[in-house]
C-alpha cells in the first residue's frame, strides 16, 4: 500500500512516551508509505517509553516548522506533560494547527494541543484523566474511541489505536 507516499508526518517524542500509541501509528503510516520522523529534545538521542520500549529521535524539536510535514501525531504517556513546557513544540502546534494539517492526539497526547491553544471549541476526545483539562482549554469533550473535528483528530487510549490510524489514513483518502 502506497496511498500515503510523498507525505511526512511528525511525532514528539520524550521518556516516558506510551509505547504503544508512538509505535503503532508510526509503523501504520510507514506502512502505508508514509516518511514519519520522531523529534525529541536532542537528534539520535534514546527515549524510553513507560513500558520500557526504547524510541532514537530522528530531529531535534528546535529549528522544526510544520511547513514540512502533512500531519502531527501527539502521543501519550507521561511525556506530554514536560514536552507541553517547550516553546518550540507549542510553536510546531500552532503552525499545524493554523495551516489546517493533520493534528492528532491521543490519551494523554492532547496536554500539547491544549498548552498550544488550539482546541478551543474543537470537539475532541482523550484519556478521562485530562477531560478537566480538555474541557477548561475550551475544547467540546465526546466520550468515543475517536473525534474527527475538521484537521483535528483525537483518540482516548491504546485500545483507540486501530480506529485512530484507520482515521487519520481516511484523512488523506487511504
Amino acid at each position: 500500500m502506497a496511498g500515503l507516499l510523498g507525505r511526512r508526518f511528525l511525532c514528539f517524542t520524550g521518556d516516558d512516551y506510551e509505547d504503544l500509541e508512538l509505535w503503532y501509528p508510526k509503523l501504520r503510516l510507514i506502512e502505508a508509505g508514509a516518511v514519519f520522523h520522531v523529534a525529541g529534545d536532542q537528534a539520535g538521542k534514546k527515549y524510553h517509553g513507560k513500558h520500557g520500549y526504547p524510541c532514537v529521535s530522528d530531529l531535534a524539536i528546535s529549528g522544526l516548522s510544520a511547513t514540512d510535514y502533512d500531519g502531527l501525531i501527539c502521543a501519550g504517556g507521561w511525556m506530554p506533560d514536560k514536552l507541553r513546557r517547550d516553546p518550540d513544540v507549542l510553536r510546531i502546534t500552532r503552525e499545524f494547527a493554523s495551516q489546517s494539517k493533520l493534528v492528532a492526539a491521543i490519551c494523554h497526547g492532547g496536554w500539547i494541543p491544549i498548552s498550544a491553544g488550539v482546541y478551543r471549541g474543537v470537539r475532541v476526545t482523550g484519556s478521562p484523566g485530562i477531560r478537566d483539562d480538555l474541557v477548561n482549554a475550551g475544547a467540546v469533550f465526546e466520550d468515543a474511541a475517536v473525534v474527527v473535528d475538521r484537521h483535528f483528530v483525537s483518540s482516548r487510549r491504546p485500545d483507540d489505536l486501530p480506529d485512530f490510524c484507520r482515521t487519520m489514513l481516511s484523512f488523506y483518502g487511504v
